[in-house]
C-alpha cells in the first residue's frame, strides 16, 4: 500500500504576502513633495511618511511657483497649506495623516486627493507637546466641494 503525499509548489513568499505578513511592501508608496525651502513643517511631515515605509521626494519650488502649482491642479485657494504632495494619481495637500493616506489608495475615490487646510497644531508634522487643536481630512472631489474623510479632536492641555 502506498501514501500519495501532494506537495505545494507555491513559493513561501507568495502565501505570506497573501496573508499579509508584508503589509508595508503590499501599500508604500513614492511621493512627491513640493514645498518653499527651509519649511521644518513641510519636512516634519515627510519623515512622518518615511516612518509609514513610504518614499518622498522633496522638491523646492519659490512661493509663487507653489501657489501656481496648487491652484493649477485644482486646489481653492481657501483649502491651500504648506505643501502639496503628488502620490500615485491623487493630490495631498497639508498635513495630512500617513494611515488616510493608506485609506485613499486602498479604497480609490473619484477624487483629487485629500485635504488638512491651514497648519493645525497636532496634525503630523505639526507636533507641539501635548497640545492639539480639532481638525478635519478633507476629500476634496474634482468638481472642487468636499466631503469630510477624518476628523481629529482636541485634547485636554
Amino acid at each position: 500500500m502506498t501514501t500519495e503525499r501532494r506537495v505545494c509548489r507555491r513559493p513561501v513568499w507568495m502565501a505570506a504576502l497573501a496573508i499579509g505578513f508584508f503589509p508595508a511592501v503590499a501599500t508604500a508608496a513614492s511621493f512627491e513633495m513640493m514645498t518653499t525651502g527651509g519649511c521644518s513643517c513641510c519636512h516634519a511631515w515627510a519623515r512622518h511618511l518615511r516612518a509609514g515605509g513610504h518614499e518622498v521626494v522633496v522638491k523646492d519650488l519659490a512661493m509663487g511657483q507653489l501657489i501656481k502649482m496648487k491652484l493649477d491642479a485644482g486646489i481653492p485657494v481657501a483649502l491651500t497649506a504648506c505643501h502639496t504632495a503628488r502620490v500615485d494619481g491623487y493630490l495631498i495637500e497639508g498635513h495630512v495623516p500617513e494611515q488616510d493616506i493608506r485609506k485613499l489608495l486602498a479604497e480609490r475615490p473619484d477624487a483629487l486627493g485629500l485635504v488638512v487646510p491651514g497648519m493645525p497644531i497636532g496634525s503630523p508634522g505639526m507636533e507641539s507637546g501635548d497640545k492639539r487643536e480639532a481638525y478635519e481630512v478633507l476629500l476634496l472631489k474634482k468638481d472642487g466641494s468636499t466631503e469630510v474623510f477624518a476628523r481629529y479632536g482636541s485634547q485636554p492641555h
